[in-house]
């Protein structure tokens, strides 16, 4: 479990569910910053969704698994609609702050632990650019294959992410650059959140193109059924057994 200094992203969660206000900044291993007010988006109603994520909520059916819940958005959504749903996240915060909102099932649990001890779930998502929690190609295609045993036959994992080949800011290009150089993904990025006194471990956090998704993908027992475009860099991906 990570300790509360750590827990940035619950601490931004919290305060800014208690009204105080909060901000997200992500810092980059190469020392890049971004500053975001996100958690406004983590709060928000489905009729504020992106319509590609309202679109999403179509594939999913059955016993569901939210890897990377955060605030709930997605859970209580799916739970209101009257599906059985099971919130995992790493923040012991942001599991509080599921609670408090009204999550009936949620659960403190890194990506890398999930497996068939918590069930057998019909859908699993990953939205909100949870496809980068896989982390790398390698990591990627482990929890793969922990998924498909964790899964029913009919299972299918939708997931939302970026591609990073469609970028054009000259200090992202230059990362690809560095981290090609360096044998690894081009939009494998090494990150960590910040907020006040607070800091995230760093964690590897993935962005990947459609070819890139579908070469992760082969020999794990899933397979790409259809992708949702945005019309820009973001798309999602409705993964089904073979």
């Amino acid at each position: 479990m990570i300790k509360d200094q750590q827990d940035a992203f619950g601490h931004i969660l919290y305060d800014y569910l208690k009204s105080k206000g909060s901000f997200e900044i992500i810092e980059r291993n190469d020392g890049y910053f971004d500053v975001t007010n996100a958690a406004r988006v983590y709060f928000s109603e489905y009729k504020d969704w992106p319509e590609i994520e309202r679109k999403a909520m179509r594939f999913v059916r059955g016993r569901v698994l939210d890897v990377g819940c955060g605030a709930g958005r997605h859970s209580l959504y799916l739970q209101r609609k009257g599906l059985q749903v099971l919130g995992a996240d790493a923040s012991p915060l942001a599991i509080k702050v599921c609670e408090i909102r009204g999550l009936r099932n949620v659960k403190l649990i890194p990506i890398t632990r999930l497996s068939s001890k918590l069930g057998r779930f019909d859908t699993i998502i990953m939205l909100g650019n949870n496809f980068g929690l896989f982390g790398s190609f390698k990591r990627a295609r482990w929890l793969l294959r922990r998924f498909h045993a964790m899964t029913t036959a009919e299972a299918r994992i939708i997931t939302e992410i970026i591609d990073p080949y469609r970028k054009s800011d000259p200090s992202h290009l230059s990362y690809h650059k560095r981290n090609l150089e360096r044998e690894r993904m081009a939009g494998q990025i090494r990150i960590r959140v910040r907020y006040l006194k607070y800091a995230t471990p760093w964690f590897d956090y993935l962005f990947v193109s459609k070819a890139e998704m579908e070469s992760m993908l082969a020999g794990t027992g899933w397979k790409v059924e259809k992708y949702l475009d945005s019309g820009n860099s973001l798309y999602i991906a409705v993964i089904v057994k073979e």
